[in-house]
């Protein structure tokens, strides 16, 4: 308890202590926020489900768990594809993509606010300091009829400061900085799931060119091959061994092929275009060198279950919205308690600026203000009930979110368990087709079968190898999405802190972009 003594405090100090015990007593309303639970896998999930987690591909045997040493995804997570292309394209899009720098933005805005917040907590201090030179009228009614004459011309000097402070008894400003905190964290983790898509968008596109090169690849040796069956086949026609309408077949088979090779530019222009957004460039001033795609996905990390809600920044995001909904409900309960002012005010004041500063040109005043809603029809009622519904829907929000991350990280790891043993299959199939065709044209030589029998076979190659590619692709492109789905390398550690979102920005992150 703090005892005043009016003969060593004066007013002004002794009503600012007690305002400063008044906030240092006060309580904080509303319910205590408690983390969410939500239900994850247990730890003996991985016996049903992530025993069979694909995460390296054997040429023999298909994929292999990774080793425990591997248990992580860590921070530039697609290094893992051993891509040095790809990883200077990564560094490229976290400097220049406009969309995380829209996050970015986003998330210097929210450290903005959680600094006015805390504004709050202290005294606003105002000064005007004023000059005023006024002139009467000399024909008012009191300036008349007298034998003096009448003062017309007056100056006014002044220099008023004012103080005003409203102490946090009941934790409605603690709750809105805690909410603005929370929502810079939801901002944060909002940027860090923003760049984590980005990322994934870009390497799913990089292999999609990859497939597309192959592609070409595939039907270049076709249309080589087509042509000198096409020379062959008009050769012998020429000589009278071979029928017209083998040349004819042949020639149609390659102008096909022909036409497939040239199809194949439209897909991978379109890819090279879309990684040129991602990285901040021009489309017409990017390009990806051609390279046919022969490597198979890495070891991917997969982990526990339960790391699942640590590591996805979505989740993070979810889980600090309801933190902030906790701390707006707090805000709603504080209406219904009174709000109090100290407020205070001095300076100098005096009509002649040689008397202005001295001490008798002094003036003060010291004030305490309790205001406290009576009535108002059943407002305060109704923001809580508000603010407890929006909270009750982030919760929601929030178990849906956990849920879909791990049907997201189940379907990844269905897909590249199920690719990589149809891919396996695929490739038995261009074998067995490879060797149809070989069988095909030695009956064709020997004049057993019709070229037509040849370019069945043929066709039969083109498709298998089409689709074997096709599936190689998809094979890449469901690793990086499962890399996604378990969050890439981030982890909750990495969201700042409520300390971290008060700090003030540098001078980079003030300046206005031109």
């Amino acid at each position: 308890m703090i005892i005043l003594q009016r003969k060593k405090l004066g007013f002004s100090a002794a009503l600012a202590a007690a305002g400063l015990s008044l906030m240092l007593s006060g309580c904080v309303v509303g319910p205590k926020y408690h983390p969410p639970s939500a239900q994850a896998p247990s730890a003996q999930a991985p016996a049903a489900v992530y025993k069979e987690a694909p995460t390296q591909l054997n040429a023999n045997e298909g994929w292999t768990v990774a080793q425990p040493a591997d248990a992580k995804l860590r921070g530039k997570w697609w290094e893992i594809f051993n891509d040095p292309e790809l990883n200077a394209l990564e560094e490229q899009l976290d400097i220049n993509n406009q969309n995380i720098k829209q996050y970015f933005e986003n998330f210097m805005e929210a450290r903005a606010i959680v600094r006015e917040a805390r504004s709050q907590y202290f005294p606003t201090l105002t000064a005007a300091p004023s000059i005023t030179h006024s002139r009467t009228s000399a024909n008012l009614a009191q300036n008349t009829g007298s034998g003096s004459t009448p003062q017309l011309q007056s100056s006014l000097y002044s220099l008023p400061a004012e103080a005003s402070w409203e102490p946090d008894l009941w934790g409605k400003v603690r709750n809105t900085v805690r909410a603005a905190q929370s929502a810079a964290q939801v901002s944060a983790a909002d940027l860090e799931n923003e760049r984590l898509t980005e990322q994934a968008s870009l390497a799913e596109y990089f292999f999609e060119i990859r497939g597309q090169d192959m592609l070409q690849k595939i039907y270049d040796d076709t249309v080589a091959a087509d042509q000198k069956a096409y020379d062959l086949t008009k050769s012998l026609y020429d000589d009278g061994i071979d029928d017209q309408i083998s040349v004819v077949e042949a020639q149609t088979a390659l102008q096909s092929a022909q036409a497939g090779a040239t199809n194949v530019g439209i897909a991978r222009a379109q890819y090279e275009h879309a990684i040129a957004v991602l990285v901040g460039k021009a489309a017409s001033e990017f390009s990806i060198p051609v390279k046919p795609m022969t490597t198979a996905p890495p070891p991917i990390p997969v982990g526990v279950p339960s790391e699942l809600l640590e590591r996805r920044p979505d989740i993070a995001a979810a889980e600090r919205a309801m933190a902030e909904g906790n701390a707006q409900i707090g805000i709603a309960y504080a209406a219904y308690y009174p709000n109090l002012t100290l407020s205070a005010s001095g300076g100098f004041e005096s009509s002649s600026i040689a008397h202005w500063l001295s001490w008798p040109s002094r003036f003060w005043s010291v004030g305490a203000s309790l205001s406290e809603t009576v009535f108002d029809a059943g407002l305060r009622r109704a923001t809580v009930q508000q603010y407890v519904a929006t909270y009750n829907a982030d919760l929601a929000s929030y178990r849906q979110t956990v849920l879909a991350g791990f049907q997201q990280v189940e379907d990844g790891l269905a897909e590249v368990r199920i690719l990589s043993k149809e891919v396996q299959q695929e490739q038995q199939a261009v074998e067995s087709a490879q060797t149809y065709l070989k069988l095909e044209q030695g009956r064709y030589d020997d004049g057993i079968d019709p070229y037509l029998d040849v370019l069945i076979a043929k066709t039969v190659v083109l498709a298998d190898q089409q689709t074997l590619n096709g599936l190689q692709v998809q094979e890449m492109t469901s690793a990086v999405a499962l890399v996604e789905a378990l969050g890439g390398g981030w982890d909750r550690s990495q969201l700042p802190s409520p300390a971290q979102t008060t700090q003030k920005p540098d001078h980079a992150d003030t300046t206005i972009q031109q």
